[in-house]
């Protein structure tokens, strides 16, 4: 390795982006590099790197926006942001760090959009705009923080820039179906884009995406916690039906996604083999939570009769792109209502595989399962509260039922209608939360597997 991969290698997994935590790095290698930035010998320079790891047999690559400064010069409020010193161009040592952080090198990026073809830039990377679009330009880039697998930069009230950390080969689903709902009140507005060639791959691949800022928007996991712990003061004369009419707004809003999508892209109908194998693959994932999460064994029987209920539906499925990770977080509040976000599905996933048409069921599911996890939330510091359990309970099964009744007022396939596809799906994303919380908050273990509990006591889903 060169000086500079080393210092990546020790680098990259302290990053909360960084998706193989816990995994010795045995390969990581500098696969290409690109100047975004030159200010001149002894000013700031922003570099994209793209860099391919090695863990246990399987690969990733990441993006890293990289600063370089003379030794000495890194501002204090840079320090947190720091990589190390290397030598760069002509055996000059260089401080390099993770530019994200660096304000005036993110307001450069941003002109790079106003001007794509500007001089000095590589032909490998390239700065994207929608016909007609003018960037204004002028503002310094803030770094959002609490985000995991991304990185996004806001840029006055203007524009936000996602930059995605782990690449797959090809356009980010993100992209395409922000693409695709351009123009619609529900999502944000997409501006542009930056793409780069990897080796190897004819198609390019998407480094980042630009669109419209949303201002004073208020995030769907605040405001449905904010409600459920409104049950903890008793504030209300009706307590467990706070947040219902948000909810029943909620469904109609993702029924409309769902209906623009199927319009704007391709839509199929699930043959009965492919429930199988659907169903197959379910299963598969129980069987490795199962593994590694003991307490899943009792609730297995009856969750494996869910999916082989579903591999029967005999009833036309019908699957287009969806979402793909949908939940409270995902949402944002408005003042004229609710706008979806962060359409690149679940992120440890392939992209080929959240390209994949699916049922829009599965992202009912997923909003379900976040009606469950922002009760479940409330209860995590009050396991012995049976008062506050039934009350988060029925908080829980109110919004579920309410936004069930709005998509299907929407427009959506009513989920009243479709118990069994909805079921499986629901334990499945369960199972998934299973295995994330044993792996990553074990505090948090209980709430999904209290879900699968209820969900397993309840009666079967009629034939």
């Amino acid at each position: 390795m060169s000086r500079l991969e080393e210092l990546l290698a020790a680098w990259l997994p302290r990053q909360r982006w960084f998706s193989g935590k816990g995994i010795p790095i045995q390969q990581l290698r500098i696969e290409s590099r690109h100047t975004l930035v030159t200010t001149g010998p002894d000013g700031p320079g922003l570099d994209v790197l793209v860099v391919r790891t090695g863990q246990r047999g399987h690969s990733s690559r990441y993006q890293v926006l990289l600063g370089s400064r003379p030794p000495g010069s890194l501002p204090p409020d840079l320090a947190r942001a720091a990589i190390g010193v290397c030598r760069a161009d002509r055996g000059r040592p260089k401080a390099v760090y993770d530019a994200a952080h660096d304000a005036q090198l993110t307001g450069l990026l941003l002109e790079r959009f106003a001007l794509p073809a500007a001089p000095g830039l590589s032909g490998q990377v390239r700065f994207r705009t929608l016909p007609g679009e003018r960037i204004r330009t002028g503002s310094p880039g803030r770094m959002l923080t609490g985000e995991q697998s991304n990185t996004s930069l806001v840029f006055g009230q203007d524009y936000v820039l996602k930059t995605f950390r782990r690449l797959w080969p090809g356009p980010n689903p993100d992209l395409e179906l922000n693409m695709a709902l351009s123009g619609s009140p529900y999502a944000a507005r997409p501006c542009g884009w930056i793409e780069a060639d990897l080796p190897g791959y004819a198609t390019p691949t998407t480094l980042a995406m630009l669109q419209t800022f949303i201002p004073q928007a208020a995030d769907g996991w605040v405001l449905a916690t904010a409600g459920a712990r409104a049950l903890l003061d008793g504030a209300g004369t009706d307590r467990e039906t706070a947040f219902a009419e948000e909810a029943a707004r909620l469904g109609r809003t993702t029924a409309r996604v769902h209906r623009s999508l199927a319009g704007a892209l391709p839509t199929d109908v699930l043959s009965p083999a492919g429930a199988g194998e659907l169903a197959q693959a379910m299963a598969e994932r129980l069987a490795t939570a199962g593994a590694e999460v003991p307490e899943l064994a009792e609730h297995a029987p009856r969750v494996m009769a869910a999916y082989a209920d579903f591999a029967e539906v005999d009833e036309p499925l019908p699957i287009q792109r969806i979402h793909g990770d949908y939940h409270l977080g995902q949402v944002v509040r408005t003042g004229e209502g609710w706008v979806l976000l962060d359409f690149e599905g679940e992120p440890t996933m392939p992209v080929r595989d959240r390209r994949r048409l699916s049922s829009p069921l599965r992202d009912v599911a997923g909003m379900l399962r976040s009606f469950d996890y922002a009760a479940g939330f409330l209860l995590v510091g009050h396991p012995d509260d049976p008062e506050l359990e039934w009350a988060a309970r029925a908080w829980a099964r109110n919004n579920r039922e309410a936004f069930c009744r709005g998509y299907a007022d929407g427009g959506g396939s009513d989920p009243d209608k479709h118990l069994a596809v909805l079921r499986a799906f629901e334990f499945d994303k369960a199972v998934y939360e299973v295995l994330y919380e044993a792996r990553n908050r074990p505090n948090w273990l209980r709430v999904p597997l209290e879900s699968i509990a209820a969900a397993a006591a309840a009666p079967p889903v009629p034939g």
